[in-house]
């Protein structure tokens, strides 16, 4: 084992330099090469061939797409409510404004995931016949757990491409599948949603038999195990239980070419109570917790506690990460203002800023009237203008009202006008986005915030974008503050008024650094609470997009008009005008955009292929 891992950690690094490893390794026929049959006779080469299948788990970290490489780009942050990407050149612009259709080819990670899944499926066959491995005292162990890991490598894929176009085509599990097979050759319908559903977490279950509960030491962090497997089966239930995945009868209609329905029409909230246990069996692991820092006097520290959570690799909130995230310097550096070296390319929309909550732990903004002005929660003491007389923790004195009295998780996320840069060496001064500003557009090119606002979390404030030096750090895929939404959001909707609904709640509210929730609220007001809570708490982390489609809300909250401040305005940071709200983008959001569309490419080669609705 221990070789292994030594092997492994260098493997990774090589495999994760291109995503098309797989078959440029398989076409390699010189003397001085191997064929298919000799890499599962070798052990190295073997575990090397596992490595590559843990490569297409995806490096989500960069939100823009250069060229055509799959390695860089996903539409999660741009195209969804709580972001916008600076440059109209991206395709997030044409998905907003609704100029796409299924053969633009955007974001096709269709093909990506199925030549992940047929590469594991390979190994899973293959790897059996090693004679190096069997030749070990432990091999057979060994063989046991490298294809278990591959089978839970393959149900996630599976899950990727349930969330992003729904049901999937369920190849043959049992069969040996080349990773260079023409995928002509399957030409197979699409299964059900619940039937993916079932194979799913049928073979995560499986293979979380053959694993350890958590990793023998660091060097396996980043593999598949038992916590691993069960927190990502505890979100794949969750998405199966929402409203646009159980019971959805705009889905009516929604059938493969010889009429069997793919989305099931009758409500059933026993998947609701599934995904709570599933999400339940992390917690009671005890392995993990929510991680925080405290100060000089043993006080709980809010602010740290949420922002280096993201910086410390592998604490105690960790479960899983892709380990070497090799992409996340393009994060930092979009969300970096262009004076202090960045891009200025992740902008947040004002959407996103009125969702964070006040200091007192109050809902600042309750709706919007017509002309887009804020309906303000007068218990909050939120103020909407002017500039404040005093300074607190986190704002100096003459910062705008909207800024000043936030909770902890609003100045770790969001860069605004008024604010310093993480790194005060890179950029010393206060940064302004408004017309004139040291980082506003009179003097950006395209380097500008066009909300007025950029994305701060996740940036390490010892990172130089002036002198490239980043500090380099895993990408978090699951954290245990999601695994306690996801048991609260399913626990509320079975069993309203359980306790544990508050405690868990309370809980991530306690290390945000604001008031819990007390009191009786009515399954709808929890409801909400909850999906505020995970708007603010996961904010920028990939989940927004997925969540507002699969509660059936994104028609409301991704369409229409889209507000920044006015980044045409503005002299000095004392200039009203900027602050003003306008509208910088109308978006385009019909019901065809629940889904992804299936690549029109892929209809083309499969005739039994049925496109999503409406595309």
């Amino acid at each position: 084992m221990k070789i292994f891992r030594h092997t492994y950690k260098g493997i990774v690094v090589i495999a994760l330099m291109t995503i098309s490893c797989s078959k440029e390794f398989f076409n390699q026929v010189p003397d001085d090469r191997m064929t298919i049959d000799e890499v599962f006779q070798r052990r190295e080469e073997s575990e090397r061939y596992l490595a590559n299948v843990y490569n297409y788990i995806r490096d989500e970290s960069d939100q823009t797409l250069d060229g055509n490489s799959p390695n860089f780009g996903v539409p999660w942050l741009g195209a969804s409510d709580e972001g916008d990407i600076t440059y109209t050149s991206q395709p997030t612009y044409k998905i907003n404004l609704g100029n796409w259709d299924a053969s633009s080819n955007l974001y096709n990670f269709w093909t990506h995931y199925y030549a992940g899944i047929r590469a594991a499926t390979y190994f899973i066959q293959h790897i059996g016949d090693n004679q190096e491995l069997l030749s070990l005292p432990d091999g057979e162990a060994l063989i046991r757990q490298y294809r278990a890991e591959a089978r839970a490598l393959r149900a996630e894929f599976y899950a990727c491409i349930l969330k992003q176009y729904g049901p999937a085509i369920l190849l043959p599990a049992d069969e040996v599948i080349s990773p260079e097979t023409p995928y002509e050759e399957f030409a197979l319908p699409r299964n059900s949603y619940d039937e993916c559903i079932e194979f799913i977490i049928s073979e995560f279950d499986q293979a979380a038999a053959e694993l350890p509960t958590w990793y023998a030491n660091d060097l396996d962090y980043g593999r598949m195990n038992k916590a691993v497997i069960y927190a990502l089966k505890a979100r794949t239930l969750l998405y199966a239980a929402s409203p646009l995945w159980n019971g959805n009868t705009d889905y009516a209609n929604f059938t493969t070419k010889d009429g069997n329905q793919l989305v099931s029409q009758q409500v059933d909230l026993s998947k609701w109570s599934r995904a709570a246990a599933a999400a339940k069996q992390v917690i009671d692991l005890n392995i993990f917790s929510l991680y925080k820092k405290y100060d000089g006097n043993g006080q709980l520290d809010a602010f740290t506690s949420y922002r280096d959570l993201f910086l410390e690799p592998w604490n105690t909130e960790v479960i899983f990460a892709r380990k070497d995230n090799l992409l996340g310097a393009r994060w930092e550096w979009r969300s970096t203002p262009r004076l202090a070296g960045g891009a200025s390319g992740n902008g947040v929309t004002q959407q996103q800023v009125d969702a964070y909550q006040m200091a007192n732990g109050e809902i600042p903004i309750t709706g919007y009237n017509g002309d887009g002005t804020p309906i303000v929660n007068p218990a909050s003491g939120y103020v909407e203008e002017g500039f404040s007389q005093e300074a607190t923790s986190f704002t100096d004195a003459g910062t705008w009202s909207m800024y000043v009295n936030r909770e902890p998780r609003f100045y770790v996320s969001v860069t605004y006008s008024g604010s310093y840069n993480l790194n005060r060496t890179a950029f010393p001064a206060k940064i302004g986005f408004f017309f004139k500003g040291n980082n506003g557009k009179s003097g950006g090119a395209n380097n500008f915030s066009q909300t007025g606002y950029l994305t701060r979390k996740n940036i390490h404030p010892n990172s130089n974008q002036q002198t490239g030096s980043r500090v380099a750090r895993p990408l978090i895929l699951v954290r245990l503050a999601e695994i306690y939404l996801n048991y609260i959001e399913a626990l509320n909707e079975t069993d309203p008024g359980h306790p544990d609904i508050l405690k868990y709640l309370n809980e991530i509210r306690e290390r945000a650094g604001i008031p819990p929730l007390e009191g009786a609220l009515s399954q709808d007001e929890m409801r909400e609470r909850i999906r505020l809570e995970r708007r603010i708490e996961l904010a920028f982390e990939r989940h927004r997009w997925f969540d507002t489609r699969r509660w059936k809300i994104a028609e409301f909250t991704d369409g229409g008009k889209f507000w920044g401040l006015d980044i045409d305005k503005g002299e000095n940071f004392d200039d009203i005008s900027f602050y003003k709200r306008v509208v910088f983008e109308e978006r385009v959001f019909g019901k065809r955009d629940y889904l992804f569309p299936i690549p029109q490419s892929e209809i083309d080669k499969n005739e039994r292929l049925t496109q999503n609705p409406d595309w």
